[in-house]
């Protein structure tokens, strides 16, 4: 059989969760290969298994390898090879019951004082992560303990939940260790986004904060090729969607070398020759690369340039490799691979083919980019998602897709539960509009959703499906609305003003009671900035119109229209009483609705069989309702 001829089948969720996932490790010492993992879900096992390769960085074939650590740089290891950095939960407060009452060792009590006592899904047990070093292991070398860096603070680094070793750093002398801490404790540490680099002297044991002056988060720190300090910065304290911006401190100066470029930054690389720094950023739908030329003590202009162009996502930077950045890239139809890119040329090479076989068997979704007329004047990016075989004499249901964050962008991004193609595969219309709050589209524009959350950006939501509803193929009388966590927040809205146009809803994670999301959601700097402050400042007119007028719970007497709700119970940052809530709502208005509940699941569904079930309930309920 032809591909030509086999490639009328469609995505299905089976298929989309035996896709390989390519994560690279990096380029190998002798600047010759990538080496990659490949991660492939077990739907059996209820788990990935990962396998890793090395490739040329010109091309050719993988070769699978069993062990990579001889093959890579360790940046852990200082640059005179004397010490290795390491990380690891240290118990420093007392929480449990039986730190308090030693004979009641059976206690499964918590005591705490402050709020941080759970955080994304994970209750505070009084441990915290610390940075480490000691002496480079070795055959036959008997080595002295290693030496915590934070000693009996309550601070963690690497970060929580998600940090790493990109957290912490060795100084090109190795005389300093640098890492990442929102050295805060407590309440303070839920009010505020105020993240510093640290620098540790192994001579003198002793620490200083090197960022102490800016209030925002301080992330990612590199040094340069010639040994600048380089992170990224956002200004304003509680803000977590402010600016992200490339600092490089030079000559005891802190230089903002995207100060004037109206974008955010999303990761970076310093050039070999230390003449430019190449980053990732969303830009119209898309994530691009980008360089700036780092002026020195010259009075060379700092200039902001797009590199690449195109549908689909740069997603990472890898590396160099002569003239041609190693990246991975995706779209909204298939999984990352890493390419390389000629920066000379400006021509792409795929180097690995993980998915190539299974994506050449199937009938692929095409999307299409629409702009479309805000209410207020304003042009809006919307990507339309046919499904494969599209045949535009036909009539098709159609969903709007309702994007969370609120401040993350809508670019040609690939989603394993989340996947544009899966849902055109099974005959969706989609309808992805890049609304108010999303990066890519100026500063100005991702920060006009905050204090607004039920303003401008449901009028953009309204404007997108009613312009892509005006189309022939568009079945009018089965439209759906779906999104998580904001973009659940955005159904729920919705529901109660959508005026008869939709048939359905998905919320995943959303939002439903401002006020008691205020009191029960972890980072509390988070719904500060959003909602313009506490449900009780009755003289604070903007929190007082986000909890009154942009509530979904005071719409609820509007509700007439199906609507699945999803919840994880570990979900900290959207607490499982946000999807309680509005579920007893519709079942107390007589609403057909339906809970899927995740009792071990976070704020995201990450178990592969967990993920099959997500994806049945949610195609199912769409068959029912649509």
């Amino acid at each position: 059989m032809s591909i030509a001829a086999s490639a009328q089948q469609v995505l299905s969720p089976e298929t989309l969760w035996k896709l390989g996932r390519v994560s690279v490790l990096g380029i190998s010492k002798d600047k010759k290969s990538i080496v990659y993992k490949v991660a492939t879900p077990s739907i059996e096992e209820n788990k990935s298994n990962s396998k890793f390769y090395t490739i040329p960085v010109t091309g050719g074939k993988a070769t699978e390898v069993q062990d990579t650590k001889d093959l890579l740089v360790d940046k852990n290891i200082s640059p005179n090879g004397s010490y290795i950095l390491s990380s690891q939960e240290v118990k420093v407060n007392k929480v449990l019951g039986k730190d308090f009452y030693p004979n009641l060792d059976k206690s499964n009590a918590q005591v705490y004082n402050g709020l941080d006592y759970r955080h994304w899904d994970t209750w505070n047990d009084g441990t915290v992560n610390h940075v480490f070093y000691g002496g480079v292991p070795a055959d036959n070398v008997r080595l002295a303990a290693p030496i915590d860096i934070m000693k009996d603070e309550p601070f963690d680094s690497p970060q929580k939940p998600h940090g790493g070793d990109e957290d912490y750093i060795w100084s090109p002398d190795s005389k300093n260790i640098i890492y990442v801490s929102k050295k805060k404790f407590g309440t303070d540490y839920a009010i505020s986004t105020n993240t510093d680099l640290y620098e540790y002297n192994l001579e003198t044991k002793t620490t200083k904060n090197l960022t102490e002056n800016n209030k925002g988060y301080d992330t990612n720190p590199q040094f340069s090729p010639a040994g600048n300090l380089t992170w990224l910065q956002m200004k304003r304290d509680g803000y977590e969607a402010d600016k992200n911006d490339i600092i490089v401190r030079f000559k005891g100066m802190d230089m903002n070398l995207t100060a004037n470029w109206d974008g955010s930054v999303d990761s970076f690389n310093w050039s070999p020759d230390g003449k430019k720094v190449y980053f990732t950023a969303a830009v119209d739908g898309t994530k691009q690369v980008f360089e700036v030329n780092f002026p020195g003590l010259t009075k060379i202009a700092v200039i902001v340039n797009q590199v690449t162009k195109g549908d689909f996502d740069v997603s990472d930077i890898v590396g160099f490799s002569g003239d041609n950045l190693i990246v991975t890239r995706n779209d909204m139809n298939h999984a990352a691979e890493v390419y390389s890119y000629n920066l000379k040329k400006k021509t792409w090479l795929q180097l690995t083919k993980v998915n190539d076989e299974t994506y050449s068997k199937l009938a692929l979704p095409k999307y299409e980019r629409r702009y479309v007329t805000t209410t207020d004047g304003k042009k809006m990016l919307v990507w339309v998602i046919l499904p494969p075989n599209f045949d535009k004499t036909k009539k098709y249901p159609t969903l709007l897709y309702c994007q969370g964050g609120p401040q993350s962008p809508l670019t040609q991004s690939y989603s394993f539960r989340w996947n544009f193609s899966l849902m055109a595969s099974q005959g969706y219309v989609i309808v992805a509009p890049n609304r108010r709050g999303m990066y890519g589209h100026g500063q100005e524009w991702n920060e006009q959703i905050s204090k607004d959350w039920g303003g401008q950006v449901m009028d953009d939501y309204l404007s997108a499906i009613d312009d892509v509803a005006k189309e022939s193929y568009v079945d009018k009388a089965r439209l759906g609305a779906v999104g998580a966590s904001y973009g659940g927040y955005s159904v729920f809205y919705l529901a109660g003003i959508h005026n008869n146009r939709f048939k359905t809803f998905i919320s995943h994670c959303g939002v439903f009671n401002l006020e008691s999301m205020y009191g029960t959601t972890e980072e509390v700097f988070f719904t500060d900035w959003e909602n313009g402050g506490a449900y009780w400042e009755k003289d604070n007119a903007v929190a007082q119109k986000t909890y009154s007028k942009f509530n979904p719970i005071n719409l609820v007497d509007k509700w007439n229209t199906p609507i699945l709700i999803i919840q994880g119970g570990k979900d900290y940052r959207v607490p499982i009483g946000q999807g309680q809530e509005a579920f007893q709502a519709a079942q107390l208005r007589g609403v057909k609705s339906r809970f899927l509940l995740f009792p071990d699941e976070n704020h995201w569904v990450l178990k592969p069989q967990n993920a099959q079930v997500w994806q049945s309930e949610f195609f199912k309920w769409l068959k029912e309702t649509l």
